[in-house]
């Protein structure tokens, strides 16, 4: 079970010999498990690091439990040897550097991570925490019952009378419970460090309960969706997937529209690989925004690990030469993950593709 403590060990990790890092997709649906072995002995087969290749392929073929994918970091060297099965299905591909290779566990953080959903009726509701595509916890809080009283023909003014109290007591009912779950889910959350909320349920329900939640927990649900309360995991998993990214796209589009206008302005925001990468280099960068899958070329000093993504004979804060790395996005998500910024890794976005699929919102 990969968690935060996990990623920022490897971002830590600063070994002297170089580090195989592996993600490896095993999705059943791809096939079994001779065709996920096969397709890493292939990709393992030039890697140059023997030992760590066979580390590697023993994981996979005695202790990996089963998921959807996989992700291996070896260092033999040294004695580092670290292995996370995952529910999220991930592109197979390996790196050879002198980090583990971080960049594509950043993505899975922002796009599968730290969610809080509720199924809501009059009565209860169900709570999940899920985290990079699993259900970690789950939780459920259910009130007094709630009694219907089906009526008809013709009533005197005294049974209407009585109608309405029993119709004023369910409500009261009702909303004691409502108050009762948007407590209990706000400590559930407190408690599962929930960073974004989904509410299910009727229209009507939902809007009830997201009335009562107190305003901090309002200001993250990011989308709701009609469902059972009597819903099985899967289902609600799927919905929640499906809800979530639709509504994690229109962040995005936000976000990025909101960095165009800054770096325009010049206030607060900067596009392009080379300028942010300056800011990187000065620790400026509060959200560094990425399209997915963006690779490029660059080059670090070798004295005071100054990128850049220009040629360069010598470093121009220390005067030492460069060294040719193969993706300097890569170690510029790593360097503001360290620096404690925030990384978003955006699936596709027309307008910062055309701006050089990066930028940044910066802290002054």
């Amino acid at each position: 079970m990969l968690t935060e403590r996990d990623l920022q060990e490897l971002l830590d990790f600063k070994p002297q010999h170089p580090v195989l890092s592996i993600y490896l997709n095993t999705d059943p649906s791809q096939g079994s498990a001779d065709v996920y072995r096969l397709k890493l002995r292939s990709m393992l087969k030039d890697a140059g690091l023997p030992e760590d290749a066979a580390a590697a392929e023993n994981y996979v073929e005695h202790e990996y439990t089963g998921g959807r994918s996989a992700a291996i970091f070896s260092c033999v060297p040294e004695g580092f040897f670290r292995a996370y099965p995952l529910q999220v299905p991930m592109r197979s591909r390996v790196r050879i550097s002198n980090r583990p290779h971080v960049k594509p566990l950043a993505s899975l953080f922002d796009s599968y991570g730290w969610y809080g959903i509720v199924l809501i009726d009059k009565q209860g509701a169900r709570l999940f925490h899920f985290h990079l595509g699993e259900i970690r916890e789950q939780a459920e809080i259910f009130g007094e019952s709630i009694r219907r009283t089906k009526t008809g023909g013709t009533q005197s003014a005294g049974s209407r009378g009585r109608g309405n109290g029993q119709t004023t007591h369910t409500a009261e009912i009702a909303e004691r419970n409502m108050r009762a779950s948007a407590e209990f889910a706000a400590k559930f959350f407190e408690e599962n460090n929930v960073r974004r909320v989904l509410l299910g349920g009727t229209e009507e329900n939902v809007a009830l309960f997201r009335g009562y939640l107190p305003k901090r927990w309002q200001s993250l649900v990011i989308g709701t969706f009609s469902i059972s309360m009597t819903a099985n995991n899967t289902e609600v998993i799927e919905r929640a997937i499906k809800i979530g990214q639709e509504a994690e796209q229109r962040r995005e589009t936000e976000a990025v529209r909101a960095l165009i206008t800054a770096a325009a302005k010049k206030q607060g925001g900067v596009l392009g690989l080379e300028d942010t990468l300056l800011m990187v280099q000065e620790g400026r960068i509060q959200t560094l925004m990425v399209i997915k899958g963006f690779r490029a070329p660059g080059y670090r000093c070798q004295e005071c690990g100054y990128i850049t993504a220009q040629k360069k004979e010598t470093c121009p804060y220390c005067g030492n030469p460069f060294t040719e790395i193969p993706d300097v996005v890569d170690l510029a998500v790593r360097r503001v993950l360290e620096d404690g910024g925030d990384v978003d890794v955006l699936r596709e976005n027309p307008s910062l593709d055309e701006k050089g699929k990066i930028g940044a919102i910066l802290r002054y």
